[in-house]
């Protein structure tokens, strides 16, 4: 059974992006995968992103010092198989309340730069991008990080990018995109 963790990044309860989400559970569901998603936008926070510290380099494990709700995420992420990022698309990027989580994601990497080396957990895993915007501008732009982020991580990339998407739960009405969004979720629960 395929574990796959979504970190659904819009601060709207029921708009676009938790529209695509839940199709996208839907489908994973269905091939029998267990799905757990994660509100980023309603983690309680003890810092906004990294704070740099670096402390996390000096511990054994993965995991974040700043003890917080993002930490039991940033554990999970290395247990699942697959992590899923879905967000709007802001101003060219992802919402606010997704990278929060990805900055602290720092602490999933350990480098030794006299040998020129990094490990992770997250190597060989699955990464995917849900995301949508109103129009069809900026969503080349919102999944270029994605993207850089599973090649330094040794991760497989897949994405869902849904332009003229509407205004905030206006996708609920495409056919087409529900779709396509619960065969991501189906192809997301089965070997790659």
């Amino acid at each position: 059974m395929k574990k796959i963790l979504v970190l659904s990044a819009s601060p709207v309860k029921d708009g676009n992006t938790t529209t695509l989400v839940n199709w996208f559970a839907e489908g994973a569901r269905s091939e029998g995968a267990r799905v757990d998603i994660v509100a980023t936008a309603f983690l309680k926070y003890k810092t906004t992103g990294c704070t740099s510290c670096r402390r996390c380099q000096a511990i054994k494990e993965y995991a974040c010092v700043v003890k917080d709700e993002a930490s039991p995420v940033l554990a999970k992420m290395a247990e699942v198989d697959v992590i899923v990022m879905a967000s709007p698309l802001y101003f060219f990027g992802a919402s606010a309340q997704l990278k929060l989580v990805m900055d602290r994601m720092f602490c999933l990497y350990k480098w030794d730069n006299a040998a020129g080396t990094m490990t992770t957990p997250l190597k060989g895993k699955r990464l995917i991008l849900i995301a949508s915007a109103y129009e069809d501008v900026g969503l080349d732009a919102l999944e270029k990080p994605f993207v850089l982020t599973a090649d330094y991580s040794g991760m497989s990339f897949e994405s869902l990018l849904v332009p003229h998407a509407g205004e905030s739960g206006d996708v609920k009405t495409r056919a087409a995109i529900r779709e396509r969004a619960v065969e991501l979720g189906r192809r997301a629960a089965q070997d790659e």
